[in-house]
């Protein structure tokens, strides 16, 4: 069993050959450099203290999962933060949530819309029939088959057909 000095030692180690790639992972995931470099070396302090806590049997791993989990913390927060920042007389900032999409969002949103209604207008009826009562009628294929007179194997490929003609619509390239 590794003493507390030789775990700190063997994760500084671990630290600096893995600093790089660490932060590139963070970088990947949060997509600012300062913020993956601050995360790499807040999951250092936190996995130094847990080894002063306890032996830890894969540094390497544990500083990697610990530092995925502070990015993925890190993300959660941006996001609930959302709407915009406002600043307050004495010079901080306060999170305001915006009420609303903003007008460049609801005139992306309405020509989007258009577009899908578009393209369930364009496909054939039974496609359109089976994504409706599967998306927005809550049916499950069975009942869907039995609805439409149909096999369940058609309705899959119905819906599946449906979802990628709305999906070219929308202008994803990965529909298929």
């Amino acid at each position: 069993m590794m003493t507390t000095d030789s775990q700190r030692d063997l994760l500084t180690q671990i630290f600096h050959t893995q600093r790089r790639s660490l932060i590139g992972t963070l970088y990947r995931m949060v997509g600012c450099l300062a913020t993956a470099e601050d995360l790499a070396h807040d999951a250092y302090l936190r996995v130094s203290k847990a080894a002063r806590e306890r032996p830890v049997t894969h540094l390497q791993a544990f500083l990697y999962q610990t530092a995925r989990n502070l990015a993925l913390d890190h993300l959660r927060r941006e996001r609930i933060r959302g709407g915009f920042m406002s600043e307050t007389a004495d010079g901080t900032t306060d999170a305001v949530p915006a009420p609303q999409p903003g007008p460049e969002a609801t005139v992306m949103n309405a020509e989007l819309l258009h577009r899908v209604e578009d393209a369930l207008n364009g496909m054939p009826e039974r496609a359109r029939r089976a994504l409706t009562l599967s998306r927005l009628d809550g049916l499950s294929y069975p009942e869907i088959a039995r609805e439409l007179g149909v096999s369940e194997n058609t309705v899959y490929n119905d819906i599946r057909a449906a979802l990628a003609h709305c999906l070219a619509a929308r202008g994803d390239d990965d529909a298929e």
